[in-house]
C-alpha cells in the first residue's frame, strides 16, 4: 500500500484526497519509482476542473505529471537502471494513465532519466516539463540560433523561465513579457535581456522598438486571446508563433493581415509531440542533460509544499503568483 493523491470528482482544489491504495509492480518495460518530490503543473489544475484535454472517464483519477525519487523496482525487460538510482520523469502522454501524484508510482523505461547528481529533488521534479516544453517550441521547432529575437509570453511561470534560459543558451535574445512591471528585475535576473509589461505598455511599440525594424522572429505563447494581435504586428516576415496553452479567457482573434502580409505560421504545439517521437525525445533529453550539467540550465522554485499540502499547493499554483516552479516534497 501507498499514499495517492486522487480526485472523485471535477473541482477546486478542494476535491484532493490523500488515500492508500495498493500500487501495481511495474509492468514490461516500466520502471517503479519511490517518489521524493513532484512538479506542480497548470495541466493537472485543468485535469482537476474538467477543464483539459484529457477527460477523465473512471473514478476516482490520479493525475500529475512529473516526478523525481530513487527506483524501487524494474520490470521486466529494464536495462540500464538498479533498485537505488536517481531518477526523474519526462511527463507522460496521459496523466491518468501514469499518475505522478503518489508515494510509489510506474512509468515507462523510455521517459526515466538518470539525471545529474547535482541536482535537489526538488529541482529534478521541476526540470522536463519546463524544459522539453520549452526545447520543443524553440529548438526543434522554431530552430532558434543566435541573433534571434524571441518573445516569451507569462515569461515568470516555469515553462517562460525555461524559455529564457534555452535562449540564452544559444545566443538568442529573450524578450519577456509580463503583465506588469512587478517582476521586471526578477525578469532581469533571470535572464531576460528585455522585459514588457503588456498591462502597462504598448506591446507592438515596445516589440518594434526592441527588434528594429526587421521584427520578431519567435513567439512562444500559451495565453492567447487579444495578445495575437500586436504580437503578430511585431513579427518578422516569415516568423513563426507558437502556441502552446490558451490562459486567456477571451477570444483569440486571427489577424488575417499580419498573417498574409508577413507570410506567418501559427504552429500549435503540446510537450507531447517530443515525447511520443523516440528520435525528438532523445534529441531533447541531450540537450537538457547539456544545459543541466553546464548550468546554462537550472530551475527556478518559487515554492515547495509538503505531500499533505496539496490542497493548498494547487491554490497556491492557481493565485498566479508564483515565479517560477511549485514543487511537492513526499
Amino acid at each position: 500500500m501507498a499514499r495517492v493523491i486522487r480526485f472523485h470528482e471535477h473541482g477546486g482544489p478542494e476535491v484532493l484526497r490523500i488515500e492508500e491504495a495498493e500500487v501495481p509492480p511495474p509492468g514490461v518495460g516500466q520502471v517503479q519509482i519511490r517518489v521524493k518530490a513532484l512538479g506542480l503543473n497548470r495541466a493537472e489544475s485543468m485535469l482537476r476542473t474538467g477543464a483539459y484535454i484529457e477527460t477523465v472517464e473512471n473514478w476516482p483519477s490520479g493525475l500529475g505529471f512529473e516526478a523525481a525519487g530513487e527506483v524501487a523496482a524494474l520490470g521486466a525487460g529494464v536495462e540500464g537502471l538498479k533498485v537505488g538510482d536517481a531518477v526523474s520523469v519526462v511527463p507522460p502522454p496521459s496523466q491518468i494513465e501514469w499518475p505522478a501524484y503518489a508515494e510509489l508510482a510506474n512509468f515507462p523505461l523510455h521517459l526515466v532519466v538518470k539525471h545529474p547528481a547535482s541536482l535537489s529533488w526538488e529541482e529534478a521534479a521541476a526540470t522536463w516539463m519546463q524544459y522539453v516544453t520549452a526545447y520543443g517550441a524553440l529548438i526543434d521547432l522554431a530552430k532558434l540560433a543566435a541573433g534571434d529575437f524571441v518573445v516569451i509570453t507569462a515569461a515568470s511561470s516555469s515553462v517562460g523561465l525555461a524559455a529564457i534560459q534555452i535562449a540564452r543558451m544559444v545566443g538568442a535574445t529573450p524578450i519577456a513579457v509580463t503583465r506588469t512591471h512587478a517582476k521586471r528585475q526578477a525578469l532581469l535576473e533571470a535572464g531576460a535581456a528585455h522585459v514588457v509589461a503588456s498591462a502597462e505598455e504598448d506591446l507592438e511599440a515596445r516589440l518594434a522598438e526592441i527588434a528594429g525594424p526587421e521584427g520578431v522572429r519567435v513567439v512562444f505563447d500559451p495565453i492567447g486571446g487579444p495578445i495575437f494581435t500586436p504580437l503578430t504586428a511585431a513579427m518578422a516576415r516569415g516568423g513563426i508563433l507558437i502556441e502552446y496553452g490558451a490562459l486567456s479567457p477571451e477570444p483569440t482573434p486571427f489577424p488575417l493581415f499580419n498573417v498574409l502580409g508577413k507570410s506567418l505560421t501559427l504552429r500549435g504545439y503540446l510537450i507531447h509531440e517530443i515525447t511520443t517521437d523516440p528520435a525528438r525525445l532523445a534529441a531533447a533529453k541531450a540537450f537538457v542533460l547539456k544545459g543541466l550539467e553546464s548550468g546554462a540550465l537550472k530551475p527556478i522554485i518559487d515554492r515547495s509544499f509538503a505531500f499533505d499540502d496539496i490542497v493548498a499547493a494547487h491554490r497556491h499554483l492557481e493565485s498566479n503568483q508564483q515565479f517560477g516552479k511549485l514543487v511537492v516534497t513526499v
